[in-house]
């Protein structure tokens, strides 16, 4: 179970932090200090660079979890409410990062490729607000997953 707690948790970090420094510290600077075929270039080798390792997240993180699932709460119906939401905001994260790989970020590579620079800033936006909304769930299932069961005494305390 060591092994895959840690091997959960590490993929967790890698998908929602490399987001987090994503859309924090590259996406402002890159903003204002490049002009718009070398901030479109940027990002295309930064998705390029980052995207194998959300695919890593997206296989590793499901297989993790319902393997601690089976192996800790010997099944779903023993987890936890704070296992349950992570669940689904889990699986909401995949199939948006799946529609961004599949979708706005193919149509992107295409068009930096090809030096369409409106039709990549276009796509660009989608990804960056796909991404923002990734990030937040990612940020609040980090939140519901570290807290746990903790987070119900807390929202439900009754004094």
């Amino acid at each position: 179970m060591a092994f895959a707690i840690t091997l959960h948790i590490l993929f967790a970090v890698i998908w929602v932090g490399g987001m987090f420094f994503a859309v924090v510290a590259l996406r402002p600077v890159a903003a204002t200090t490049l002009k718009p075929p070398q901030r479109l270039a940027l990002w295309a080798g930064t998705f390029g660079k980052f995207f194998p390792w959300v695919w890593a997240a997206v296989v590793i993180l499901p297989a993790t979890g319902y393997w601690l699932i089976y192996g800790v709460f010997e099944g779903i119906e023993n987890a936890g409410l704070h296992v349950q939401i992570m669940q689904v905001t889990g699986w909401i994260m995949i199939v948006i990062f799946l529609h961004i790989y599949f979708a706005p970020f193919q149509r992107f590579k295409k068009a930096v490729a090809a030096r369409r620079w409106p039709s990549a800033a276009v796509q660009l936006a989608q990804i960056r607000m796909l991404v923002g909304i990734n990030l937040v769930l990612g940020l609040i299932t980090t939140v519901i997953a570290t807290g746990g069961r903790y987070l119900g005494d807390f929202w439900f305390a009754v004094d």
